[in-house]
């Protein structure tokens, strides 16, 4: 006989329970219902493959609505159970795995813990009395997998539903129509899906799919660093790639020509929009989706940055400043975006016009007039801040500076009353000027309007769940130039956990240099000194150097010296 391991807490439709909860709305409940009802798989499952919520909120959801327990991933067993009993293929049917077996007692993790008709069956086979937990289906097949089958991957177990006759010459299908059939097939959208949602659980910025000649890679970029992910098989690329084109909008019948998109969405109860882009390689379409949430409000929170407390202040007091040029340095994805629209948040009010031009715009700031340039209609940096100053702005930012024409409007746009922002790529705050001075600005021009400038990088956060202190050699420390501030400097590392996926980090936090314009900067500008010169005579007015920050964090317990190495070794 079953041990009843529950009853329902009460009569609510568990549909009912999600909407309460805040994890889907009234809207996306009903189109899981409509398909619930072709797909007739349960509706936790459902919301699931749309994205609408992850497979732990589902399962908390769950566990709480039916009180019953629910086991993890590492609850699962190392080894069978029980072995010779019962057979694979019935195990995968029902979706369930034996995890514990006490007292003539088996507990099995299922998908469905009521149901009877499997727990009378395997009671039958076996003999003990039975006790059923809820378990995600990811972790039961993987777990199936492991202890009783081939070990196929999940993607494997998704794409079983698809005929092996439809994908065997995707590569060589050049009807639209059917290649659109075949990307609108649900295992497809289902392994889409599970791509972006697993990247999103993951905190990727970004996702990649790239199609090599023997297989195709699925990479998501997470703090900052590439890692590979389990990936779908060769054989689906194009149904894959087809089926992102056709969310993002983008003609899937031409594979030759890069192609750029967006695609709004909700996965795991989050606004997301990717930012697509397609490149034709050797093998087929190499495709990245840039990862932005809508849905983080306190993203743009200047005061999360980590800006030391001394710079921190002058760094307000240059946005609040009623004109002039601000520029950010850095190299790509060193977070100059985000410190740009906190400086524009932390001053975005009534009293303020704001109009910025962007390529693209990332997020949509409410109060803010945000222009998207299109060079293909004329729309460039440099014409649109043309047209922007005569709109009245009292502040102006400008994505990227990256001709004579765009930085003399920008130069003048400062010395006429307005406060502009803007990045340029160089590896530290003095090249800002003699970078500008080689694009063919005036320098007493550049010495008249630059306010300060800003250079930054991103460090990854030690993981607080695996943190360790360490002891570095004194010989070490001395020859990479690190500066003890006193004898009891302590050093910390990750070893490396679930939390954080093994790498021993968790998040960003930036490291900065901030030079700010002074009489004597201002007389090595006009004498069009080198960037050298300016940058000695920065640090001895009191700038603190990239590396020297990163130290400041290293002390703080945030960082390890490896990753400010990592970061300012070209600074």
């Amino acid at each position: 006989m079953s041990i009843k391991v529950s009853a329902l807490k009460s009569h609510k439709l568990i549909g009912e329970v999600f909407v309460q909860r805040g994890l889907i709305d009234e809207e996306e409940l009903r189109t899981a219902l409509n398909v619930q009802l072709d797909s007739r798989e349960k509706l936790g499952k459902t919301l699931v493959d749309l994205g609408y919520v992850s497979e732990r909120d589902c399962l908390a959801v769950l566990s709480e609505h039916l009180n019953i327990p629910t086991v993890t991933g590492a609850q699962y067993p190392q080894a069978p159970v029980i072995e010779d009993v019962l057979t694979y293929r019935f195990m995968k049917q029902c979706k369930f795995v034996p995890v514990a077996l006490e007292n003539s007692i088996l507990t099995l993790a299922m998908t469905d813990p009521m149901d009877d008709p499997t727990l009378e069956s395997v009671r039958h086979a076996t003999g003990f009395q039975m006790r059923a937990v809820l378990g995600a289906e990811s972790e039961i097949m993987d777990a199936l997998e492991r202890l009783y089958g081939s070990a196929s991957s999940t993607f494997g177990r998704i794409i079983e539903g698809i005929d092996e006759t439809n994908i065997d010459n995707l590569d060589e299908i050049e009807d639209i129509e059917q290649l659109k059939d075949l990307a609108s097939e649900a295992p497809v959208i289902r392994l889409v899906n599970l791509v972006m949602s697993r990247a999103i659980e993951n905190r990727a910025s970004d996702i990649h799919i790239e199609p090599f000649e023997k297989d195709l890679k699925v990479r998501y970029r997470i703090d900052g660093i590439l890692h590979d992910v389990e990936s779908p098989p060769k054989k689906l690329k194009a149904a894959i790639i087809s089926r992102v084109k056709i969310m993002a909008r983008l003609n899937i019948a031409e594979r030759r020509l890069p192609q750029d998109g967006r695609i709004k969405l909700k996965v795991l109860g989050k606004d997301i929009d990717l930012r697509v882009s397609t490149l034709p390689t050797m093998y087929g379409e190499s495709v990245v989706m840039r990862i932005l949430d809508k849905s983080n409000d306190d993203l743009y929170d200047i005061m999360r940055l980590g800006f030391p407390e001394d710079s921190f202040k002058d760094f307000e007091n240059l946005i609040r400043r009623p004109h002039g040029v601000l520029l950010v340095t850095g190299p790509t994805g060193s977070g100059k975006t985000t410190t740009l629209y906190s400086a524009l948040s932390t001053i975005n009010l009534p009293d303020k016009k704001i109009i910025t031009i962007e390529d693209p715009v990332e997020y949509q700031i409410d109060g803010i007039n945000q222009i998207h340039v299109n060079p293909q209609i004329g729309l460039t940096f440099g014409a649109g801040l043309r047209h922007i100053v005569r709109q009245d702005p009292d502040v102006i930012m400008v994505g990227e500076i990256r001709d004579l024409e765009t930085a003399e409007i920008a130069i003048r746009a400062a010395l006429t009353g307005h406060l502009v922002f803007s990045t340029l790529h160089t590896n530290d705050a003095p090249s800002a000027i003699t970078r500008l001075i080689d694009m063919g600005a005036e320098d007493y021009l550049i010495a008249s309007s630059l306010l300060g400038v800003l250079a930054q990088r991103l460090v990854r956060v030690i993981c607080p769940h695996c943190k360790v202190e360490v002891f570095p050699v004194p010989e070490m420390l001395d020859e990479i130039g690190y500066k003890r501030a006193n004898g009891r400097d302590r050093f910390f590392e990750g070893r490396g956990c679930e939390r954080c996926s093994q790498t021993g980090f968790i998040g960003r936090v930036g490291i900065y240099e901030l030079m700010g314009m002074n009489d004597d900067i201002r007389k090595l500008t006009i004498g069009k000194a080198d960037s050298n010169v300016i940058r000695k005579k920065a640090l001895e007015s009191g700038m603190r150097s990239l590396r020297d920050d990163g130290w400041l964090k290293v002390r703080q317990g945030l960082t390890t010296i490896s990753e400010v190495l990592r970061v300012t070794h070209d600074a």
